[in-house]
């Protein structure tokens, strides 16, 4: 019987003879929140008992731990007790302390001054010291990644790159080197229209091959006629091999360092007339990119608006209802000494970690992908049998889709040239599992259904470019974050987001998917779009009130009470999912997934992407090759906008409704199933 008025009608089929044979998943370790570090004060507001509570809520029990740090191109002193390279200087290199003592509340980043790249992912208010005018300042690349550090053989030339805003005449360049500099490198220019254009090469200027540099201030005459270009880099093939004087470290011998660059032409003087802005400030300098750089810093390079929750306080708080938590360990701006000293502490402390992330985002950051495959081996060799049991895995990707147009191994997509540096060493096994992030939008604005459909199908994209990429359908795949967009906008808090949080889990595990980690978690504000068209909204389960406590639920907190409540059975164990499928559609207006609970219930979970087509859904159960209506008695819950409405306000925006999903019960008899224009329903069989 259905529920409402009637909508356009399709059967939902379920295959009941395969119940042994489709994907099968924990709901503990698999459905699943992270929690990220943030600014000043932010972990204070968001650890009080008021909040956790409204958390847990949630029914999210998986739990991972995301590391700001890393996207901010900063080193973690997870532990804030602990030893510097340099003590006498308080400077070098960091190592945390392994000690367990006091419970660690609080750790924070500590910028680098050696930084190479003019963008983050995090505050993104650094700059590069390529091009900040101070000869004072240098950038160096991580010596990590120096060939007598890592020892596999391969070659890994490091990089810096300028990216002009408009195109540029080039035919010289100076090039001022710190210690140590490269005695052989290449100047080259981008030939591509964009950073994306997959016909771009990166040619050598005629004159631009450097095979025996001498290190110092270099004026390069780089063509005899200029050329157009919107992109330069410094290809960085051998090192000097030398140390500043007085510098007894390793470290500070291996890699290269560069105080400033500028590229142009010639002017009328003969003098260069350079087409770099040079500023310590991240929005007045030339844009640069760096393949790697120096974890190097000092105490008072401490940044206060980059936290992170302490370690002893994210189990001491009852976030992941006391099961496996995924941690991460730096990894492109940290030390191995540092990585090693938090497993010893973790270890101590005996918590439940089995997946251990290293790293985060290495291909937004423009990490050369066997850069990163490089360390992450170096980091398994060291770190293995720590946690006893424990799975490394990463690199917690961006975008499946990233590619690597602009870094200097082959085309093509970042993942499939890091798993095939894992295959050239003979080590794909050491991959315990592979995670990314799905944001599938940067533009909110427009026709939000159609790019809810459209998240459907780039979710299936990215696990054919996966397998095109060669990763085991038996290693775990992970999506470590997921959400609308990684830019605010109301789509996050409105209906919207209760369709694509549980489309998302329900797409992904019935595909075979390991987990899933919602991102936005704890109550926050809506904040203000990059575009205007957007709307103001947050990735957050509830709005905060003035001093950061949960207020009223958000639309994706009630689609993650329906995932994990009523579709499956908190603290059960394997749930098995049936094929289902919805027959005659044309499009993804509306997906439907069913499993098979430990309880023996039969449960599915429907969304509908539209905002205006309804469905009527007549449940057909298919057994020993014939068909027959599944019939009650039956539990259906529904939400949507009956239960749900945004109030568009600027930063007063607010729900106006915000209640749970609506219950009702079918007796015996055939079951049709009314889904109304975007919505969540949940239909289980079997009594409660």
């Amino acid at each position: 019987m259905p529920l409402h008025a009637s909508g356009e009608r399709h059967a939902l089929v379920i295959d009941l003879d395969r119940p042994g044979k489709g994907p099968s998943f924990h709901p503990d370790r698999a459905i699943g929140a992270g929690i990220d570090g943030g600014h000043a004060g932010d972990m204070d507001r968001l650890f009080t008992p008021r909040n956790v509570a409204a958390m847990k809520r949630a029914g999210l029990r998986a739990l991972t731990y995301r590391l700001r740090t890393e996207l901010g191109i900063e080193a973690w002193h997870w532990n804030p007790a602990g030893q510097w390279s340099d003590p006498a200087r308080a400077e070098g290199y960091w190592t945390s302390s392994d000690v367990p003592g006091r419970p660690i509340r609080l750790s924070w980043g500590y910028r680098l001054p050696r930084r190479g790249d003019t963008d983050d992912n995090a505050n993104d208010d650094g700059w590069s010291r390529l091009t900040d005018g101070d000869r004072a300042t240098f950038w160096k690349s991580n010596p990590y990644l120096d060939p007598a550090a890592l020892g596999d053989g391969q070659a890994h030339p490091q990089w810096l790159m300028l990216h002009f805003r408009r195109t540029v005449l080039i035919d010289r360049a100076v090039i001022d080197w710190a210690t140590p500099w490269a005695t052989r490198y290449a100047v080259q220019y981008w030939s591509g229209a964009d950073d994306y254009d997959p016909h771009g090469e990166w040619i050598t200027f005629p004159h631009g091959a450097i095979d025996h540099g001498a290190g110092g201030r270099n004026e390069l005459v780089l063509a005899d006629r200029p050329v157009a270009t919107t992109h330069v880099r410094v290809l960085l093939l051998a090192a000097s091999g030398t140390a500043p004087d007085g510098a007894r470290d390793w470290r500070d011998r291996a890699g290269f360092a560069v105080r400033e660059v500028a590229f142009g032409t010639a002017g009328p003087d003969g003098r260069l007339s350079d087409a770099v802005v040079h500023a310590p400030s991240h929005a007045g300098q030339t844009v640069a990119h760096v393949s790697s750089t120096d974890p190097w810093h000092r105490a008072v390079d401490r940044d206060p608006n980059l936290e992170q929750v302490g370690l002893d306080r994210i189990f001491a708080s009852g976030l992941g209802f006391g099961g496996p938590v995924m941690i991460p360990t730096g990894l492109l701006y940290d030390t191995p000494e540092n990585e090693a000293a938090e497993l010893r502490y973790a270890s101590r402390r005996h918590w439940p970690v089995t997946r251990i992330e290293l790293g985060e985002e290495p291909d937004g950051q423009y990490a050369p992908p066997a850069d990163y495959g490089a360390l992450y081996l170096a980091a398994v060799d060291r770190l293995r049998g720590i946690i006893p049991g424990a799975r490394f895995g990463g690199p917690s990707m961006q975008s499946g889709f990233t590619v690597t147009e602009l870094l200097p191994e082959a085309r093509g997509y970042w993942a499939r040239r890091f798993l095939d540096y894992l295959k050239q060493r003979g080590r794909l096994g050491d991959l315990g599992f592979f995670s990314f992030e799905f944001y599938p939008f940067d533009d909110i604005c427009g026709d939000l259904a159609d790019k809810l459909q459209q998240s459907s199908r780039m979710l299936d994209e990215v696990g054919r470019v996966l397998d095109d990429s060669g990763l085991p359908r038996q290693v775990p795949r992970i999506i470590s974050e997921y959400g609308f967009s990684a830019f605010s906008g109301r789509a996050e808090s409105d209906l919207p987001s209760a369709v694509l949080t549980a489309g998302v889990i329900g797409q992904w595990l019935a595909g075979g998917g390991s987990a899933a980690y919602l991102f936005g978690y704890g109550p926050n504000w809506p904040a203000r779009p990059a575009q205007a068209c957007a709307g103001y909204g947050n990735m957050m389960l509830f709005m905060a009130d003035a001093a950061g406590q949960a207020g009223p639920p958000l639309a994706a907190f009630h689609a993650a009470r329906l995932v994990t409540r009523d579709w499956t059975l908190a603290g059960g164990g394997a749930h098995r999912i049936l094929p289902a499928r919805i027959e005659g559609m044309a499009d993804r207006a509306v997906s439907a997934w069913a499993l098979r609970r430990p309880d023996g219930r039969i449960a599915v979970l429907v969304v509908n992407r539209s905002a205006e087509r309804a469905f009527d859904l007549p449940l057909v159960g298919l057994k020993g090759g014939r068909r027959a209506a599944l019939g009650g008695p039956a539990q259906v819950w529904r939400f949507g906008a009956g239960e749900y409405r945004w109030f568009d306000a600027e930063a007063q925006s607010r729900p106006v409704v915000s209640r749970p999903a609506v219950r009702a019960g079918l007796g015996a008899g055939p079951v049709t199933v009314h889904v109304a224009p975007q919505s969540v329903v949940v239909v289980r069989f079997g009594a409660r």
